[in-house]
């Protein structure tokens, strides 16, 4: 079989390891995180410089993505800034990748009762994605946020989700963690994350004990599929002026049974992998 340029298509080979969606495609979605990354408007010079891309290349990227709307372009300070098609996206994603809209009144419910903030997240390659945050009235300031990207090895919500995972998915998650050291209770090492990671496994829920956050504490259990598959965590969040491990320990009975109602709620929806 010939193809339209009269070369024999069935023989003609793809580059091992490359879809069709990379090229063009890929190198504008890099230029997107990169933008998203540092989190405010950038200019082309600051993007140039830590670009692999030519200047053509990265302008011409550019180009072609404030024409889609996927950035926008601030002519009075020349600078990029992630555009109004990509928050359409992310509310679609929302609703139809993430189990957030379903959990919604079951963490709002939880956050009520205990009077904390309540997590819900979900494992983006071996990191915490939080999709959901629910706040009390007398909210404290922390890290997370909803859709902020936070290390699984340190958060209450990652190592509840990681423990669940097959041993073959666990070793592939493990090989993605930094064990960079947040505080000095930070978990450094594999040996010692695999030990607490079996500890949570018998007890069904994980603790964070100032591990990424001086300060902060949490306790948090996985929602997991009937088939014992996790889709995502769910964590009580507070500070250690507020309350003690002790404290947040007595909330289990309930924080289980609220992340066994999500479960049922999303048992029959169809979820990315």
């Amino acid at each position: 079989m010939k193809d339209r340029m009269g070369n024999d298509a069935s023989v003609t080979e793809k580059p091992a390891g490359r879809s069709p969606a990379d090229g063009t495609v890929g190198k504008a979605l890099a230029v997107l995180d990169k933008v998203a990354e540092i989190g405010r408007p950038v200019r082309f010079t600051e993007l140039l410089a830590g670009s692999d891309h030519p200047k053509a290349t990265l302008y011409r990227l550019l180009q072609t993505l404030v024409s889609q709307k996927m950035l926008s372009y601030d002519a009075t300070h020349q600078t990029y800034s992630l555009g109004i098609r990509l928050v359409r996206l992310a509310h679609a994603a929302w609703r139809q990748s993430s189990i957030a809209p379903i959990a919604r009144p079951h963490i709002a419910a939880l956050s009520e009762a205990a009077g904390e903030t309540v997590h819900l997240a979900q494992l983006d390659s071996g990191q915490v994605l939080y999709v959901d945050k629910r706040n009390p009235k007398d909210a404290i300031d922390m890290f997370s946020q909803a859709g902020k990207v936070g290390p699984g090895y340190c958060t209450g919500v990652g190592k509840a989700l990681m423990a669940f995972q097959s041993p073959s998915d666990l070793s592939d998650i493990l090989k993605k963690q930094s064990f960079y050291r947040y505080t000095d209770k930070t978990l450094s090492d594999e040996t010692a994350l695999r030990a607490e990671l079996d500890t949570i496994r018998k007890e069904g829920v994980a603790f964070d004990r100032e591990e990424h956050e001086p300060g902060i504490i949490c306790i948090a259990a996985p929602i997991l599929l009937a088939k014992g598959r996790p889709v995502g965590a769910l964590s009580v969040t507070t500070s250690t002026q507020r309350k003690s491990l002790e404290e947040l320990a007595a909330l289990r009975p309930l924080l289980l049974e609220t992340a066994s109602r999500i479960a049922a709620a999303v048992e029959d929806w169809q979820f990315p992998a």
